[in-house]
């Protein structure tokens, strides 16, 4: 998209395969400062907070804190889409594809807005 004149329109649309009936929330972050130490409570587990965090709009199940989708105030864009495998999964709770979108969003996994911690995505 380096080719798009500023003037220029995008649409970012994504299909989701959520349950027909779970409630689905268009939200607004605002742009945060927190202090140092902080903890973000992700959907199932908590992670150290960066200090800054970008402000995002999402589209997010109610009752989760990870987002299917969203734009932030830096012109990153992103969906969550399902990945099916065989690999099994380990035990205990960890963060969810849908939580290190939200994360990347509005950077709060590293700061950077886009790119995934990977101590995190493990």
């Amino acid at each position: 998209l380096s080719d798009t004149p500023p003037s220029a329109h995008l649409i970012f649309g994504k299909n989701s395969d959520r349950p027909r009936d779970e409630v689905q929330e268009v939200t607004y972050y605002p742009a945060a400062t927190h202090p140092p130490g902080s903890v973000l409570g992700c959907t199932y587990i908590q992670i150290p907070q960066v200090e800054q965090t970008h402000a995002v709009v999402l589209s997010k199940p109610a009752w989760m804190w990870g987002a299917e989708m969203g734009a932030n105030d830096q012109g990153v864009c992103i969906g969550n889409e399902a990945v099916w495998t065989r690999e099994e999964v380990n035990p205990g709770e960890a963060l969810l594809g849908m939580d290190l979108l939200r994360g990347n969003n509005n950077g709060s996994l590293d700061g950077a807005g886009c790119p995934i911690t990977e101590s995190l995505a493990v």
